[in-house]
């Protein structure tokens, strides 16, 4: 086995062109050999210039494939903001993104009430994308989001500030949503859920990860866990030690890699969105409960891969 690059939270990647790597807000797929990240290109602050795709062995040194997303009349304006791109292949062998899209709303960019989900298609994983269409999901607000697929059926997952955290069922074609198949809220605060939100299958039980509703600053974000996606899920944990507002991180993915996961997060700075830092670490799941500990450096050889 080649040896794997190292990982350092904080910091931000490099691609193999020495510019830094715009994996924010990532969504992450393993496709054959490599894993392929897609990530919202921040060069333009918070308003939407592309949506990149990178790929690695190690996912420490990243290719830059390209932009997969670029920006076209309407809902992927350069007005717009456009968040979170997540990307699942359909059982006909096409990819289909999903995103957060928002902004403008009566002439005001980046509000953050025109709360829809987007969908864009593609041949390949890495683009180009073509804009298919975005929604409000059965009526719902729609901002932070995430996926899930499991046995060619898809899945989304997507915080709705009015009405908590939703697991909806897609449709057929991943173009749209079905059905609402769990809504989670706040212990505390039962009248929201969590954003941010990813998903996992581990040893027959499902974990939902996500993060409190504090804008750019950071939170202790929290897991949940139950054995059907209907649930009923157990209370919300806290994904790291209690304190460290997940070691200063926002969760965007949870990875199975090797014999575990890798949690990916971001540090944002809202004065230099482009240059945020990645803070990724190994994560285990064991006896139900989560784990995860800082590491100033590792590599995915710790995780058997």
């Amino acid at each position: 086995m080649a040896e794997r690059g190292a990982i350092v939270p904080g910091r931000v990647f490099t691609d193999d062109r020495g510019r830094t790597a715009q994996l924010h807000g990532i969504g992450l797929q393993r496709v054959g050999d490599r894993w392929l990240a897609w990530g919202e290109d921040k060069a333009a602050g918070d308003r939407f210039t592309a949506v990149a795709c990178y790929s690695s062995e190690d996912l420490a040194q990243w290719h830059y494939e390209g932009d997969a997303l670029t920006q076209a009349d309407g809902d992927i304006g350069p007005d717009r903001v456009v968040e979170r791109p997540k990307v699942l292949q359909r059982p006909d062998g096409r990819w289909v993104m999903l995103l957060h899209v928002d902004g403008p709303v009566e002439g005001q960019a980046g509000d953050y009430a025109y709360a829809r989900v987007g969908f864009a298609i593609a041949d390949r994983p890495e683009g180009p994308y073509t804009y298919v269409r975005s929604e409000r999901p059965l009526g719902n607000l729609s901002r932070d989001i995430g996926v899930y697929q499991e046995d060619g059926v898809g899945y989304l997952l997507s915080e709705d500030r009015d009405s908590g955290l939703h697991i909806y069922r897609l449709r057929e074609d991943h173009l749209g949503v079905e059905a609402v198949v769990a809504t989670l809220r706040q212990q505390a605060n039962p009248a929201i859920g969590y954003e941010s939100p990813t998903l996992v299958r581990h040893e027959g039980r499902y974990y939902l990860f996500g993060s409190d509703l504090t804008g750019w600053s950071m939170n202790d974000n929290m897991y949940a866990s139950a054995s059907a996606l209907e649930g009923p899920w157990d209370p919300w944990r806290p994904i790291a030690p209690p304190g460290t507002c997940t070691f200063e991180s926002q969760v965007s993915v949870v990875a199975p890699v090797g014999d575990g996961y890798v949690y990916i997060g971001d540090r944002w700075d809202p004065s230099r969105l482009a240059e945020s830092p990645a803070v990724w670490l190994p994560l285990r799941i064991r006896d139900g409960g989560v784990e995860l500990e800082w590491r100033d450096r590792w590599s995915i050889e710790e995780l058997g891969a």
